[in-house]
């Protein structure tokens, strides 16, 4: 992938300009149907409110594209994101910057399209919750995460609200109330971290696995993630029947479902319309 400017956006297929937004803090690729939001504060890409606004705004312009079938979040360099600037956490700034922040990671979140966040290096503090707000998480092997923010005397709310869920209370305990970091391998071990791979294979496979997703009809992923999160959030008792409505009601009007079925029984690769 490369950044999108004004050079490059008009040649690209499929590619399209964000960067009229004025990002200082962060740039968006763009391959097909593939976005990928770039964390660029050197060195280790902490967050600050500015950056913060910025991952707001990159997230609105890409849920207003149709074309973008997933959305991944990475970091520049050599960490995926250290966390958020302990210079906003003063009594003066904590307010914005909690606002500032969970308004962020809940855009990131609630996005209708798939999120993965793709950890080449250390996700600590805020860079751990930021990759919980992910819908996937893929990470180098050896990559750090952890929520040390217990040894600043402060906690982590994203985490302690999402964390129990995914790993169950125990777990989220251990690593809320001890501040110890992970590796990506136990963090997959414990259910957080989905794919983890050798530090030499990660760009070229996380960019694989990003591709895999790409490719596929941008709607019906939209429906597909719709519908994991109705068995999440509910009763199967509930959630059963709104999937069948999703699947009845919406999925099935796609051009894309009926494309897909149509091209398995005539044994040829299916061509997406995104519609």
């Amino acid at each position: 992938m490369t950044p999108l400017d004004s050079k490059t956006a008009d040649n690209e297929p499929g590619s399209s300009d964000t960067t009229a937004a004025g990002f200082q803090y962060l740039h968006v690729e763009r391959v097909r149907g593939a976005a990928k939001v770039v964390l660029d504060r050197p060195p280790l890409n902490v967050l600050n409110i500015d950056m913060l606004r910025e991952l707001t705004a990159a997230m609105d312009l890409l849920a207003a594209d149709a074309d973008v079938a997933v959305v991944a979040i990475t970091g520049a360099g050599r960490a995926f994101c250290a966390g958020v600037d302990v210079a906003d956490h003063t009594e003066d700034r904590v307010h914005d910057m909690i606002e500032s922040f969970h308004e962020a990671l809940l855009r990131v979140r609630s996005a209708e399209m798939p999120t993965v966040a793709m950890v080449n290096g250390a996700a600590l503090g805020g860079g751990m919750e930021l990759a919980l707000a992910c819908d996937i998480t893929v990470a180098r092997a050896g990559a750090k995460l952890g929520q040390p923010e217990i040894l600043l005397g402060v906690l982590a709310p994203f985490a302690s609200a999402v964390l129990p869920g995914m790993v169950g209370r125990a777990r989220a305990l251990d690593l809320c109330l001890t501040g110890r970091t992970v590796l990506a391998e136990e963090a997959a071990h414990m259910g957080f971290v989905q794919q983890v791979w050798p530090k030499d294979e990660f760009p070229g496979a996380a960019e694989e696995y990003l591709r895999s997703i790409s490719e596929l009809s941008g709607p019906v992923l939209r429906l597909a993630k719709r519908a994991v999160d109705e068995g999440a959030n509910a009763s199967l008792a509930d959630a059963l029947p709104a999937v069948e409505r999703i699947y009845l009601d919406e999925l099935m009007s796609l051009e894309d479902a009926r494309e897909g079925l149509t091209a398995f029984l005539e044994k040829r690769p299916p061509v997406w319309k995104g519609r």
